[in-house]
């Protein structure tokens, strides 16, 4: 193995463990610990800051004042070049020129051919921007430090009917769904689970105290805020049965449309929620699946009202 791989898979070591023996790290990297020790050297010079313990010898990596060279294998460097100019089009406020500008410093350092791979992919490749909400990365920040330090949140928080409250949260998860940012987190007042939008709210400082963090609701995070994105907000809700289990609609049923329920091996339910009845018969009739309403009566309606105009189409 050269050099640079094996400082590289060595690096690589020391980042998923917290304390690597001697012995094991040469085992690893098929050397002597004699050229364990020359490699953690060269990491030392160019700005790792690796830590040797005496007693038990080991060593282990420590958080650097400034940050080192980076050290990327070929598919490395690829995916952080994309990763780069995937985040040019992204909902977090003044990200942009931020990640061009980190994007042109690493296509000065790569290699010729990754260059022209990178190259490449940008110049055969188109991004549509979606119109969207901002976010600023200060308050993504806040909101992320406040829940690494498990502390209480405060912030202003414009709902999706335009009422201003304040709210005291235990802050658990932020979830980029889309192009929205939204916090998952326990409402002290409400002493219920509640999702917000990031957009939507201005954190206060200082924070709250600390908490004890909770198990996430409905036992995922993810599947939460599904619910709450396909019921919650929405003027009008809807359940319907649909004429298969809940497995075989799973993958017909996209993210934030609908919370789905097993009911047998032939049924399930169908949760959803709209602005109007309309909406609500474009989006059951969409899954391709036959289906029974079950409420409201105005959803009765609207597929009425769809069947007509499709046999008159006809």
């Amino acid at each position: 193995m050269v050099t640079s791989a094996r400082l590289l898979k060595l690096l690589s070591l020391l980042q998923t463990h917290r304390q690597w023996p001697g012995a094991e790290l040469a085992d690893r990297l098929g050397v002597t610990p004699r050229t364990v020790r020359r490699d953690v050297n060269r990491l030392r010079e160019l700005g790792y800051p690796v830590h040797a313990t005496r007693g038990n010898p080991g060593y282990r990596l420590g958080a650097g004042a400034v940050l080192p060279p980076l050290l990327l294998d070929d598919d490395e460097a690829v995916a952080v070049a994309i990763g780069l100019r995937t985040a040019t089009a992204s909902s977090v406020a003044g990200i942009e020129e931020t990640s061009l500008r980190a994007l042109g410093k690493l296509h000065q350092v790569l290699p010729s051919r990754l260059r022209h791979r990178v190259r490449a992919l940008g110049q055969a490749t188109v991004r549509v921007s979606a119109d969207g909400p901002r976010v600023a990365p200060d308050v993504l920040l806040a909101i992320s430090e406040a829940i690494g330090r498990h502390e209480r949140l405060r912030f202003d928080y414009t709902g999706h009917d335009g009422t201003a409250t304040v709210r005291d949260v235990e802050p658990h998860t932020v979830v980029n769904w889309g192009r929205h940012w939204y916090l998952v987190a326990w409402d002290v007042n409400r002493d219920d689970w509640r999702s917000f939008r990031v957009d939507r709210l201005r954190t206060r400082t200082p924070t709250g105290p600390r908490f004890a963090p909770r198990e996430p609701p409905d036992g995922n995070v993810a599947a939460y805020l599904a619910r709450q994105l396909s019921t919650g907000p929405w003027r009008m809700q809807a359940t319907v049965v649909l004429h298969r289990c809940a497995e075989q609609v799973a993958d017909l049923v996209w993210p934030g449309m609908g919370a789905v329920e097993p009911v047998d091996d032939d049924h399930c339910l169908l949760h959803l929620g709209a602005d109007s009845p309309e909406d609500l018969a474009w989006m059951v009739t969409s899954v391709g699946v036959d289906f029974t309403v079950i409420d409201p009566p105005e959803l009765v309606a609207a597929v009425r009202a769809l069947a007509d105009r499709c046999r008159r189409a006809t």
